[in-house]
């Protein structure tokens, strides 16, 4: 069993790979925090394996947090897209089986 976390800041309208695609082991659980201030409205997108992000989940206002668990959930790169008008951090930590 490996966990991984990972660090990333993205500067507004900026996307990128936060989780990468498991090579070896299989995902049983991930988990996608954005860091703002609870009392502002930020706006990020995840999207699993869409880098032009056509289907999406948004994390905004005080639900900044997205998590799976399970032997059945995603395998492919997870991608992050701040869609606010600040830079944001986000963490990740992903455990693999």
């Amino acid at each position: 069993m490996v966990q991984t976390v990972k660090t990333l800041t993205l500067s507004s309208q900026e996307k990128s790979i936060l989780i990468k695609k498991p090579t070896v082991l299989n995902r049983i659980f991930f988990s996608i925090r954005a860091f703002a201030d609870d009392n502002l409205w930020y706006q990020s997108k995840i999207s699993f394996d869409d880098p032009l992000f056509h289907t999406f989940y948004i994390l905004n206002g005080p639900a900044k947090y997205f998590e799976s668990e399970g032997v059945d959930i995603f395998q492919g790169n997870i991608w992050v897209f701040n869609t606010s008008s600040v830079s944001l951090q986000y963490t990740s930590t992903e455990i693999l089986h």
